[in-house]
């Protein structure tokens, strides 16, 4: 059923006909399919939303809507984590965002460093960190910069910047493009459908998913946070896939373009370079990292101070160990129920793995909100 061309104009952010008519459009083009599909989304917000507001409650028995790698800090490797802790031991001032804290490394956290009396301080933005340079000349101030294009692009513009002498970043920071490509490429997640985060396409524009969909032969809708984008977006979705046509579709385009921000990206990537990397509990991921470029070592915290994490590692404590299934559930191979700690020894309060602890984690959101709640019945 191609869903009536006002469904994706003008979305009104609560209107209960017109959502209504997008479940009711879902509905059709998953019948006219015949069979059981699995699409994905790779974004902690869209999540965020659709746990929040029930959506799932709406969709038909024969959609399942997945998670992805859409939490840049569930992504975040434990070593990673260990070279920041390491440089808090070492007495330098170690400033994040706030969900970066409590992120196990390989045995501690930077909330561990804390407690243990180093300096560790949580910002809300790249600025505020250089501010605490500014005003604490005597520390060597480390900004671990997280997150995907849209926070790596704040990073790179500060880096353009006239710095103190004793600021530097240890990144890393992801590339959302990475997180869609590592999960095509495992054939038994039989994913049919992507739902592309609006706001990372903002500065990448939705342009930059078209060899992909051509590739994998997997349509792409680019989608916003409300909870009608994103019904907006799986119908669309689910046209494209019954008419078989694996193109891209832009469901956000009050903020979204072809081209994207091009100013930001020219920012960007002249600060930054894509690495190979490891991502926690997924795999290696080619080009899923965002390093500094040579020309910025002098700002680099990885070549401007020597980190030791001897002192800190520990890879016999690996999550793994643990019974954490995180990996899997970013991968769309396991939900968090399916986690014999979920709700039990993992909990926000004492999170034994990254899904747990940030706010855009699946864990915590399902945790929180409860992942797919059963509503037949209710008002009957």
């Amino acid at each position: 059923m191609t869903a009536p061309r006002d469904l994706f104009a003008e979305l009104k952010f609560r209107d209960p006909a017109r959502a209504r008519a997008l479940a009711d459009a879902i509905r059709h083009n998953v019948d006219a399919i015949g069979r059981k599909v699995s699409v994905m989304h790779v974004c902690g917000s869209h999540e965020q939303a659709i746990a929040r507001f029930g959506l799932r409650a709406v969709l038909p028995e024969g959609l399942e809507l997945i998670m992805g790698p859409g939490c840049p800090v569930c992504v975040t490797d434990g070593p990673e984590v260990d070279q920041a802790v390491a440089l808090a031991a070492q007495g330098a001032r170690v400033c994040t965002y706030g969900d970066m804290l409590r992120l196990p490394g390989t045995a501690r956290s930077l909330a561990d460093a804390k407690a243990e009396g180093g300096k560790v301080d949580v910002v809300y933005s790249v600025a505020q960190a250089v501010e605490l340079a500014q005003k604490h000349p005597q520390d060597e101030v480390v900004f671990l910069g997280s997150g995907f294009e849209t926070t790596a692009v704040a990073t790179a513009a500060i880096a353009l910047t006239e710095l103190p002498g004793n600021f530097s970043v240890l990144s890393v920071h992801k590339y959302v493009p990475a997180a869609m490509e590592i999960v095509s490429e495992i054939e038994d997640t039989n994913i049919e459908g992507y739902i592309a985060a609006g706001h990372a396409a903002t500065i990448t524009g939705w342009g930059i998913f078209e060899p992909f969909a051509r590739r994998t032969g997997s349509p792409v809708v680019v989608a916003g946070f409300e909870p009608l984008d994103i019904l907006a977006a799986i119908a669309k979705l689910t046209e494209l896939m019954v008419e078989k046509r694996p193109e891209v579709f832009n469901a956000y385009p009050r903020c979204v373009t072809k081209e994207g921000n091009v100013p930001a990206q020219k920012v960007l990537w002249k600060v930054f370079r894509q690495v190979t990397g490891t991502w926690r509990g997924i795999a290696t991921v080619k080009d899923g990292n965002l390093d500094l470029r040579e020309e910025w070592a002098r700002i680099d915290a990885r070549k401007r101070l020597s980190v030791d994490t001897s002192g800190v590692r520990d890879d016999a404590a690996a999550e793994e160990a643990k019974g954490c299934i995180c990996g899997a559930i970013m991968l769309g191979r396991g939900k968090p129920t399916d986690c014999a700690l979920f709700g039990r020894t993992c909990v926000p309060e004492s999170p034994v793995g990254a899904c747990m602890v940030s706010s855009e984690g699946q864990c915590r959101i399902w945790h929180t909100y409860g992942g797919a709640p059963d509503l037949r019945g209710v008002g009957t």
